[in-house]
């Protein structure tokens, strides 16, 4: 993918020029010119020609060059190239799996949780409505990974993504955590950086489902609304557990801090939901149940969880006020979130 050199004094045919070119995501974007991609480049202090890995399911290397025509169509600001170029290298990860998750006929598709300065100097959301609409930055990045995606790594639509539905993270789903409002240690941390890094951690998401709970007042309860929220016998993955991957909960601020209140650290909070997340095996069909690996159905007498412990649970603290957080279920298919620090 190259620059764009096309009509530039009219907007309704260089718009059309591009969609029929087959390099939007269907929305209007911004023309990639030499200028506007060397400006933003140069601004953002990176090598354009440097290679952050191998992209999936084309197996073409991601360039910063190439990776900045799509920043720059999707409204990215420099900064926001950097989050996204990090992004891109933790997406050609093994462990990631991008070749399933961008080929799946599932719903799947990555999701940005960003730490550290780099959210803020992106001027990212991590409050009210952070999955919303309204914020370039949130809207721009998450944009940018997808157009990347499309564009490079040769996930079109009927061609190598192969969504039977597909969801609308796949346009965009990029968050920042609330660090500040937050009792615990942030995600980044909890993965081994340190709290100044700028780290950006890509999860295999299918989806997203609101927990709405006002009324529990102990951690044990709140435990239960998430825990029951999160079994799904759709999403059964290949090795006995509800999803392959890791699943993210987006706690609002007030529910971290009742967990909190009542003594409970993160990995407790985990540890207190993953216990009481199970899908009871009579929820699955015979011929679900009859494919399930022996050593699963012989230590599911309480039903299958919902991961394969509590460290698999990614517990981020994010949105404004309320007691409404988010359940992102992982991928079906072998996935593990992949996090890299940002430039």
């Amino acid at each position: 993918m190259d620059c764009w050199v096309g009509p530039s004094s009219d907007y309704e045919a260089t718009q059309a020029a591009l969609l029929a070119a087959g390099i939007t995501d269907g929305l209007p974007v911004i023309p990639p010119t030499a200028e506007r991609v060397a400006r933003m480049l140069g601004v953002a202090g990176v090598d354009p020609a440097g290679v952050l890995g191998v992209l999936p399911p084309s197996f073409v290397e991601a360039t910063w060059a190439q990776v900045a025509i799509n920043a720059v169509m999707a409204g990215c600001t420099p900064a926001g190239l950097k989050i996204v170029g990090a992004a891109i290298a933790a997406l050609c990860t093994e462990p990631f799996n991008l070749l399933g998750i961008a080929t799946t006929t599932g719903s799947a598709c990555p999701m940005l949780v960003v730490n550290g300065p780099s959210a803020a100097a992106a001027g990212m959301n991590a409050g009210a409505n952070a999955l919303g609409p309204g914020n370039a930055a949130n809207a721009s990045i998450g944009r940018a990974v997808g157009l990347v995606l499309r564009n490079l790594g040769g996930a079109i639509p009927g061609e190598m993504d192969m969504a039977t539905l597909g969801q609308p993270g796949k346009y965009a789903f990029c968050v920042a955590e609330n660090e500040s409002d937050s009792p615990w240690t942030p995600l980044h941390v909890d993965r081994g950086f340190e709290p100044g890094q700028g780290v950006v951690t890509v999860i295999g998401a299918s989806g997203s489902i609101e927990v709405n709970d006002s009324s529990s007042r102990d951690p044990a309860d709140l435990a239960q609304t998430w825990a029951g929220s999160m079994p799904a016998a759709g999403n059964l993955g290949p090795a006995g557990a509800v999803g392959g991957g890791q699943p993210v909960l987006l706690l609002p601020p007030e529910h971290a801090a009742l967990f909190h209140r009542g003594g409970c650290s993160k990995a407790q909070a985990a540890a207190l939901i993953h216990a009481r997340a199970r899908l009871p095996l009579d929820w699955l069909p015979t011929s679900m149940r009859e494919g399930l690996p022996g050593q699963a159905t012989d230590a599911a007498r309480d039903g299958l969880p919902v991961g394969s412990g509590p460290d698999d649970l990614l517990l981020v603290v994010c949105g404004g006020v309320g007691r409404k957080g988010a359940y992102i279920p992982s991928w079906s298919g072998p996935t593990r979130a992949v996090s890299h620090a940002i430039e």
